[in-house]
């Protein structure tokens, strides 16, 4: 476990009051690293609350350039920051925002090339890449490796959120082996709604990290905005999967997480 400083200590005062929560928590989260991907509305939003909770470092993966109709979503842009790389202005920002937390920006998109690389470099995952092409490559390689990942896609008033540990609960794959229609870089979309989903995902996140509370393990949250309709569905875990359909032979035990989240599901 990392200490932390008394700097530290003040800044997450409110949170380490919590029942169950407590110095330990927040040293497991300082010494924690996780990657996020698509760091727009979802990502970016969902990277700001991992970094005013003390994360020790986030890799930020986002290709492409920030466009004038980003800015009715993504938190961490500014307006003289159109046309150029959005996922250095969202490091620059989470910087500002929290100074002991490690920023590392990479302009790219996830790939076969370097998703391995990236999701070695990390305890866990949050995807929230823009299409399933990029989603199906970081499930497969978490997969492969053992690691964690948040799940969250929104499309519209309609999003979804589920927690992924390999070995344990289905993957992407098996909750998707035919992709919903979502998969196009516009659409229409509201900041809260983004935003809404990025709470709950940067939430999962912490809760998966620090034991806080139950993570959606083996669950599949659906959310239909507009009404503000929640409901929990059990998606099916495909023993025959292509991707994880061994995974329970050659997952390890994720150092951070605890025994006790681990059982469940």
């Amino acid at each position: 476990m990392l200490n932390l400083t008394p700097t530290e200590l003040e800044r997450y005062r409110r949170q380490i009051m919590l029942p169950g929560f407590g110095e330990e928590a927040q040293q497991r989260l300082k010494a924690s690293t996780v990657l996020v991907t698509g760091v727009g509305g979802l990502g970016g939003t969902a990277a700001l609350y991992l970094a005013v909770a003390g994360v020790g470092k986030l890799i930020l993966v986002r290709g492409g350039k920030l466009r004038l109709d980003d800015m009715n979503r993504q938190v961490l842009m500014t307006q003289d920051w159109v046309g150029k790389p959005r996922v250095f202005q969202a490091m620059a920002t989470l910087r500002a925002l929290n100074p002991d937390v490690e920023i590392e920006a990479l302009c790219e998109y996830i790939t076969p090339e370097n998703v391995d690389r990236l999701v070695q470099s990390s305890d866990m995952a949050l995807d929230c890449a823009h299409n399933f092409g990029e989603r199906d490559v970081l499930n497969a390689a978490c997969v492969r490796w053992g690691k964690p990942m948040v799940e969250a896609a929104m499309n519209d008033m309609e999003a979804y959120l589920t927690t992924i540990i390999p070995g344990q609960t289905p993957c992407l794959s098996c909750i998707f082996p035919e992709k919903p229609n979502w998969d196009r870089r516009s659409f229409g979309v509201l900041g809260a709604v983004s935003g809404t989903l990025a709470c709950l995902t940067a939430l999962e996140a912490i809760k998966l990290i620090t034991g806080l509370g139950e993570p959606l393990l083996s669950q599949l949250l659906t959310i239909d905005l507009s009404r503000l309709e929640f409901a929990k569905r059990r998606p099916y875990h495909d023993p025959d999967c292509p991707v994880c359909g061994h995974a329970d032979k050659q997952a390890v035990a994720h150092p951070f997480t605890p025994p006790l989240l681990l059982t469940r599901g």
